[in-house]
């Protein structure tokens, strides 16, 4: 028997491969591009979504609607209360008791967005455009609705701030600027804004009070133990989108565009100021000299600071001193720090609102409800049609606050102030 090797035979093949030719009986290989351009990075077709805050403030609200025609500015009216009735005398006629209506008026605003594209982009794109636009288009107007709706319910003119704990101590806090880190939403502080509902007669949402908070404030919500006792053996039935539980007769709904508080950087190179005054200040000042941070000009205008536990209001600045509404700050030391709006120390603070039924209203105008509007290369792409256009438009009012006292807003820090930021 005699063994032969074949391949000695063989033709010999050049293999085209990704890099070049590779002879696959010498294993040698030789470099160039033949197939380098069929060599791509793996395309996902599926595009990836963008993350969405849960809108629920509108979820809240008493609709009303505007019928067209009908002008732009709608006018609620509702009774005014009558006192309880006098003991009479018998045969005497007593006084009659004045009464009368109050009106509360909005005005609608129209608001809308547009995204081109052009005509090469949707013939070519792997992926379909049309939708993804549309679909992130449909986010930015519930956005656009929901926030203007937030904003002004957190205008109402119920406040409370969440208590200052330590130890076994609780201390009162009366204002925004005097909210430390330990001030946040306790079991305590959720029955004393109920019982502000309560106190002043709020009706119920099918039986209950809400509660809209941040994430972060229903963390640390959780770690109280009253909380945890309550849900500790029964779930809480959840009849309202993003209901997260109930305490103290107040069903809490979660989400990430609850009202957060807190001013951005005073300079551009530090989140904050340092005072420079060597005397220092005493009692009602309307200027601030200031260091420690490369400041233009005007550009703190119209922002509110905070120095040692009081806020103000900045009417302009120069690069090392600001101007600020008559403000008296107590004494003030050189080298005290300025922050930002916000808690005592700059950091966030966050509003929980507390409502009861028909606290506010928005307002749906009949033939102005928000729509998507689509238009094609022929249509206003040019002569040469060469772009169309996906957008929106609707008309909002926000929110109507019709009842100031079936609503209280409650302030207060958490857990996550330092690394949170305002909305």
């Amino acid at each position: 028997m005699k063994i032969f090797d074949l391949q000695k035979f063989a033709t010999d093949i050049n293999v085209n491969t990704r890099t070049g030719n590779a002879d696959p009986y010498a294993g040698t290989t030789t470099t160039n591009s033949n197939l380098t351009a069929e060599d791509k990075v793996f395309y996902n077709t599926e595009m990836l979504e963008n993350a969405k805050p849960e809108y629920y403030y509108q979820q809240f609200a008493k609709k009303i609607v505007l019928p067209a025609n009908h002008g732009s500015t709608v006018e609620v009216r509702r009774p005014n209360k009558l006192p309880n009735a006098q003991v009479l005398t018998e045969g005497v006629v007593p006084d009659g008791t004045e009464w009368g209506v109050s009106n509360i008026t909005d005005t609608l605003f129209q608001y809308g967005m547009y995204v081109p594209v052009s005509d090469l982009a949707s013939l070519h794109s792997i992926d379909n455009l049309g939708v993804e636009i549309t679909h992130e288009l449909g986010n930015s107007m519930g956005s656009t609705q929901d926030t203007a709706c937030r904003d002004d319910v957190v205008t109402g003119t119920g406040v409370m701030y969440a208590d200052k704990v330590s130890g076994g101590s609780v201390t009162e806090i009366t204002s925004r600027a005097t909210l430390e880190g330990t001030c946040k939403l306790t079991s305590r502080m959720v029955a004393k804004a109920s019982t502000y509902l309560r106190k002043t007669n709020t009706p119920k949402i099918d039986g209950k009070y809400i509660a809209i908070i941040h994430p972060s404030v229903a963390h640390d919500l959780r770690q109280d133990d009253a909380w945890i006792e309550a849900h500790k053996y029964a779930a809480t039935t959840e009849i309202f989108n993003g209901e997260i539980g109930e305490l103290h007769g107040v069903r809490f709904v979660e989400s990430t565009n609850a009202k957060v508080i807190r001013g951005a950087d005073l300079a551009s190179d530090s989140r904050t100021l340092a005072v420079n005054k060597q005397a220092g200040y005493s009692g009602a000042i309307t200027e601030i000299e200031f260091d420690s941070g490369t400041v233009e000009a005007h550009a703190l205008k119209g922002k509110k600071i905070v120095l040692n536990g009081v806020e103000a209001l900045v009417t302009d600045n120069t690069a090392a001193k600001l101007t600020v509404e008559s403000t008296d700050f107590g004494t003030v030391a050189d080298n005290d720090v300025i922050y930002p709006e916000g808690n005592k120390t700059g950091g966030a603070v966050y509003c929980c609102v507390f409502i009861g039924k028909d606290a506010y209203a928005t307002v749906d105008a009949e033939g102005g409800g928000c729509r998507m509007i689509i238009k094609t290369e022929k249509e206003v792409g040019g002569p040469l049609e060469q772009f169309g256009t996906f957008g929106y438009k609707g008309e909002a009012n926000g929110a109507l606050i019709l009842y100031q006292e079936r609503m209280i807003r409650l302030e207060c820090c958490s857990e996550f102030s330092d690394v949170d930021e305002g909305n």
